[in-house]
């Protein structure tokens, strides 16, 4: 029997998964074996472009990943720095939907490549981040970016770690100063919330945290992903925040934003520094904050 075209396996996967397909948490050992695994486990993400038919798998990529397989071996050049595995996200009720490489999909799959390397991410779904806000312990919260505050651009000075980590989040490094502002709030009665549009899973997020001695109340990642996730679901997200959390501080770069939950009201205070002095800059506006805050009560 002749084996069909790949956009015809395509169509047959989107017909027998397409809107059944739930995201499960992978184990730890899962995730921490499981590097290789069979290009009949993969299915393709329905909400991701590639899936759809007006816009469909670009054939120039899936040609490009083609050709450098056969050259090389691989989907990469010798030289190139980044060689991303598959990024899956373990689905019921079997196998593993693709969060990011679709054309590297298609061009194994073409290829008749049997075995395929994958990188397992936890992505936080909407119950997690239900059971995050029940287990939070105040009314308040501060939120940083991973990508944009938490972790260093270029040769920013860094904290050291302690111990190891597994996952794409270990070759991150935290930016110096970072642990001690999130230690600084805690202790002030903050909840600590660090979000990312980028597939890191959120146990290895908070895995990290751990490493430089740092307790995170929430962790919300692939926020950039596509999603069909209703408005009625958003919304209700939206209100347990609001009705758990009276005021957040959202922390930037150059400013801190807080905001409140009944007002539309908001503050900002400027972060005036980089490098070695941002996060004494960043201390000196929280003071500046709270002064602000007594001078009203």
């Amino acid at each position: 029997m002749a084996r069909s075209s790949f956009s015809e396996h395509l169509q047959e996967e989107l017909k027998k998964y397409g809107g059944i397909m739930v995201p499960v948490k992978a184990g730890l050992a899962e995730r921490l074996l499981l590097k290789k695994m069979p290009v009949a486990w993969l299915h393709p993400n329905p909400e991701d472009e590639f899936s759809f038919p007006e816009i469909g798998p670009n054939p120039g990529i899936i040609n490009k990943y083609i050709s450098l397989y056969k050259q090389y071996g691989d989907m990469y050049r010798p030289e190139d720095l980044a060689k991303e595995p598959l990024m899956v996200e373990k689905v019921h009720p079997d196998g593993y939907m693709l969060l990011n490489g679709h054309h590297r999909w298609a061009a194994y799959w073409s290829l008749g490549v049997k075995l395929v390397p994958v990188s397992i991410i936890n992505l936080t779904q909407e119950t997690d981040i239900e059971q995050m806000i029940r287990d939070s312990k105040h009314d308040r919260r501060a939120t940083l970016d991973l990508d944009e505050v938490v972790f260093c651009h270029d040769d920013e000075p860094y904290e050291k770690p302690r111990g190891g980590v597994f996952g794409r989040s270990s070759s991150k490094k935290i930016r110096l100063g970072i642990p001690k502002i999130l230690h600084l709030l805690s202790r002030k009665g903050y909840d600590i919330w660090v979000y990312s549009a980028n597939y890191y899973s959120m146990d290895d997020v908070q895995n990290l945290f751990q490493r430089y001695s740092v307790k995170v109340d929430g962790v919300i990642t692939g926020t950039g992903r596509k999603t069909k996730e209703s408005t009625e679901s958003r919304k209700r997200v939206e209100n347990l925040f609001s009705s758990r959390y009276t005021q957040t501080l959202h922390i930037d770069r150059d400013m801190i934003l807080r905001t409140f939950a009944d007002s539309k009201d908001f503050e900002e205070y400027p972060v005036t520094e980089n490098g070695n002095g941002w996060p004494r800059a960043v201390l000196a506006s929280l003071r500046e904050m709270e002064k602000h805050g007594k001078a009203e009560g």
